[in-house]
């Protein structure tokens, strides 16, 4: 399956901060659908055009955008915060959308579209979670750290950890960790009653394919369907991944 080009151009959504959110908009029939990218990813991804091809095809309404501090929006990326990145979803929603909406969210974007979804359930028709990393910042970092290494980023307040999607390796900082445990969702029930669905690998050598399930025993709708794919790595951006992707969003469109 080859990669399409984008078919529209960036635009920019202008916060009340006056920080800026880089993002493309197709017009299309309700529901439309909104892409969450996932940490240090942006509307430039793979999944992100490809899904914007897909919903033009199918004559959808489609939004994907960049987080603060992410692609082309405004901003440090190490200023960011899991709180700030799901206010810009909410205001992504509010302002560039209308009528029902399903949330697509990929990895840290699984979270995000989670957190967009409690602001907003009205407009939510339903979410579908690729690869979701509801909690990541507390259970998939934080308590993977050495002693060593959270002392370092408790007294230098970020910690550069090795990472097989950059050489360079990515920075977490103090502020991202404890910020995020403000947004905790697996706790405790979580009051989402829409359709969802949920999609992972069981390769996936950065987000266990766990996660998914303890989202989808947490979450109070009954619709819930958790698709596991044995050979399905984090990025689930091959071809197969993505006729899969299309096939299932097609199924929450019609729903």
């Amino acid at each position: 399956m080859e990669q399409s080009p984008p078919l529209i151009a960036p635009a920019i959504l202008t916060r009340r901060d006056g920080a800026t959110i880089a993002y493309r908009r197709l017009a299309g029939a309700q529901p439309g659908v909104i892409f969450l990218p996932g940490f240090r990813s942006d509307m430039g991804g793979r999944k992100a055009l490809f899904l914007e091809r897909h919903c033009a095809l199918r004559g959808a309404a489609y939004l994907s955008f960049d987080y603060f501090g992410h692609g082309a929006s405004s901003g440090e990326f190490l200023s960011g915060t899991i709180g700030r990145w799901a206010q810009d979803a909410v205001a992504v929603l509010d302002n560039l959308t209308e009528g029902p909406q399903i949330l697509v969210g990929s990895s840290m974007g699984g979270w995000i579209m989670l957190l967009a979804a409690l602001e907003r359930k009205e407009r939510i028709k339903a979410l579908f979670g690729i690869a979701a990393a509801a909690d990541f910042s507390e259970d998939l970092l934080y308590t993977r750290l050495w002693q060593e290494e959270r002392q370092t980023l408790a007294e230098k307040g970020a910690i550069t950890l090795s990472s097989p999607y950059d050489p360079a390796g990515y920075t977490y900082t103090r502020e991202l960790v404890e910020e995020g445990r403000r947004h905790l969702l697996l706790r405790a029930p979580i009051a989402i009653a829409v359709p969802v669905r949920l999609l992972h690998g069981l390769a996936d050598d950065a987000v266990p394919w766990q996660r998914s399930l303890s989202l989808a025993e947490v979450l109070e709708s009954t619709d819930v369907v958790l698709t596991l794919l044995k050979d399905g790595d984090h990025r689930l951006s091959r071809d197969s991944d993505l006729a899969r992707i299309a096939a299932i969003l097609d199924e929450l469109r019609a729903l």
